[in-house]
C-alpha cells in the first residue's frame, strides 16, 4: 500500500490456504467453540440454579464464565465464517469493535480473577468477618468495577491505537485483531505506543499477580492451621482451581504479549493467538469441574434433572402418542 492511502478493511492471516484444510480448521474451531459454549453454560445454569452457591465466590465464577463465553465468541465466529467461505478480510468498524470487546473481556477477566482471590483471602483467612466485608452490595460493586475497569483500560488501548494511520499494509500476522500486530502496521512511528502498551500490561498483570501470590501465600498458611483433613480439604478445592485458572491466564498472557514481535508472518504467531485467545475460556470450565467438589454435585444435580425431565416426555409421548 502507498503511503497516504486509507485503510477501509483488514486482512487476517489464514491458518492454510488449501480448501481441505480450511474446513478441517473451521470443524476442529467449531468443535473448540461448542465445547466452550457448553461447559460454561453448564457451570452458569448449575450456580443459578443451586441456591447453596448462591454466594460470592460462585456470583464471581459466574461472571467469570460469562467473560469465556464473551471473549471466545470474539474470535471464533468469525475466524470460522473466514475458513468456510475463503476469505481473510474483516472491515475496519469491525476490526475496531473486535479489538475493544476482546480486550474489554480479557482486561476484565484479570480484574475478576484478582477479586476472586481477595474473595478466597478474606473467607479463609478472616472467616469471622466474611459475612460483613464480602456482603451483597460489596460484592456486587466490585462485579461492576471490574467491568467498568475492563472497559476504560479497552477504551483507552483502542484509541490509542486506530488513532495511527495505517498505510504499512493491511495484513494482520494473526487469525484475529489484536494490538501488537496493528501497531506494525502503522505508518507514524509506535515505538512509544507500543512501548506503552507493554510496560502498562505488564505493570497491570504484575500488581495483579503480586496481590494473587501474596493473597495465596497467606490462605496456605491458614489453611495448614486446620486441625481437620476435611477441612483443608474442603478450602483447597475452592481455592486450587482458582489458582490454576490464573496461572493459565497470565501465563498465556504474558507468553503472547512478552514473545518479541517479528517482522513477518509465522505459524507460532498463529499458535500463539490460540493459546492465549482459545485454550483458557475452554478450559476453565474444566478446571473449575474437576477440582471443586461443590460445582462437581451441582453438575450431578443438573444433569439429574435434565435426564428425569427427558425421562418424563419420552414417557408422555409413549402414553399420549
Amino acid at each position: 500500500m502507498s503511503n497516504g492511502s486509507t485503510v477501509t478493511e483488514f486482512l487476517l492471516l489464514g491458518f492454510s490456504d488449501v480448501r481441505e484444510l480450511q474446513i478441517l480448521h473451521a470443524v476442529i474451531f467449531l468443535l473448540i467453540y461448542l465445547a466452550a459454549l457448553v461447559g460454561n453454560l453448564l457451570i452458569i445454569s448449575a450456580i443459578v440454579l443451586d441456591h447453596r452457591l448462591h454466594s460470592p465466590m460462585y456470583f464471581f465464577l459466574v461472571n467469570l464464565s460469562i467473560l469465556d463465553l464473551s471473549s471466545i465468541s470474539v474470535t471464533i465466529p468469525n475466524s470460522m465464517a473466514n475458513s468456510l467461505l475463503d476469505t481473510r478480510v474483516i472491515s475496519y468498524p469491525a476490526c475496531v469493535a473486535q479489538v475493544f470487546l476482546f480486550l474489554t473481556f480479557t482486561s476484565t477477566d484479570l480484574a475478576l480473577l484478582t477479586i476472586m482471590a481477595y474473595d478466597r483471602h478474606v473467607a479463609i483467612c478472616k472467616p469471622l468477618h466474611y459475612e460483613r466485608v464480602m456482603n451483597r452490595r460489596a460484592f456486587v460493586h466490585m462485579a461492576a468495577g471490574a467491568w467498568i475497569a475492563g472497559i476504560v483500560n479497552s477504551a483507552v488501548h483502542n484509541g490509542n491505537t486506530f488513532r495511527l494511520p495505517f498505510c504499512q499494509s493491511n495484513v494482520i500476522d494473526q487469525f484475529f485483531c489484536d494490538i501488537p500486530q496493528l501497531l506494525k502496521l502503522a505508518c507514524s512511528d509506535s515505538d512509544l505506543i507500543d512501548v506503552g502498551l507493554i510496560a502498562f500490561g505488564v505493570l497491570l498483570g504484575l500488581h495483579c499477580f503480586v496481590f494473587i501470590l501474596v493473597s495465596y501465600v497467606q490462605i496456605f498458611r491458614a489453611v495448614l492451621r486446620i486441625p481437620s483433613e476435611q477441612g483443608r480439604h474442603k478450602a483447597f478445592s475452592t481455592c486450587l482451581p482458582h489458582l490454576a485458572v490464573v496461572s493459565l491466564f497470565l501465563f498465556m498472557a504474558a507468553f503472547a504479549y512478552l514473545k518479541p514481535i517479528s517482522s513477518s508472518a509465522s505459524n507460532l504467531d498463529l499458535v500463539v493467538g490460540v493459546l492465549y485467545a482459545v485454550v483458557p475460556p475452554t478450559l476453565n470450565p474444566v478446571i473449575y469441574s474437576l477440582r471443586n467438589q461443590e460445582i462437581k454435585t451441582a453438575l450431578k444435580k443438573l444433569m439429574g434433572c435434565v435426564t428425569l425431565l427427558n425421562w418424563r416426555e419420552a414417557a408422555r409421548s409413549l402414553l399420549h402418542p
